[in-house]
């Protein structure tokens, strides 16, 4: 397979979650030195790939003002990261979708420059990073050919997206190296500790 380019690739940055650990706030909104996450977020990503997507599911008109497609799950379900995905997957003009997650402080240009390495030295649709300890199935990047597969694993109830990810199967890329690229903002404790610190956790 060929180098895969930034023109080729569509980043969808996944905020359709309930923020249950974050006291059921809408992470992607939560302000840090005046800038919210999902702006930092998008400062990072939108230099490295052709488009990029919003998976929100509340506060839609608020996302939609940063002038993206925002796209919300099918239902009112919230049935995890998988549901933001597939519908990222049909909407997608590109030929590969990298998803992350929207509480990421950094975006790193390496991390998506290794997944696309990996799909392209491997000829395999889809690549995940891992590191010592997780399969980060919220960093993937995926083959729009997948999309048909996943839509039969959520139609048969099934949500977790490390199992998808196993049967695809999908190339695990080792980034053990780098377990700081995996960081995010999952509390309050967390948010108001980098507040004080003033700087991206490292």
């Amino acid at each position: 397979m060929p180098d895969i380019p930034k023109t080729a690739i569509t980043a969808l940055i996944l905020a359709g979650g309930r923020g249950t650990r974050m006291g059921g706030d809408d992470k992607g909104l939560l302000a840090w030195d005046g800038v919210t996450l999902i702006e930092r977020v998008l400062a990072g990503v939108a230099p490295l790939v052709n488009d990029v997507l919003i998976s929100a599911n509340r506060n839609l008109d608020r996302y939609r003002a940063y002038g993206l497609p925002v796209l919300p799950d099918t239902d009112d379900a919230f049935s995890g990261p998988l549901a933001g995905i597939v519908r990222g997957l049909e909407a997608c003009t590109t030929p590969w979708l990298w998803t992350l997650p929207c509480d990421v402080p950094q975006v790193h240009s390496e991390l998506l420059a290794r997944l696309t390495d990996a799909c392209a030295a491997t000829g395999s649709t889809a690549a995940v990073p891992r590191d010592a300890r997780h399969v980060h199935a919220t960093f993937t990047l995926l083959n729009t050919v997948v999309a048909a597969d996943l839509q039969s694993f959520l139609a048969a109830g099934r949500r977790k997206a490390r199992d998808w990810l196993v049967m695809l199967p999908a190339v695990e890329v080792d980034c053990s190296d780098h377990a700081e690229w995996f960081i995010n903002i999952n509390t309050p404790e967390d948010l108001l500790r980098y507040r004080r610190q003033g700087t991206a956790p490292k």
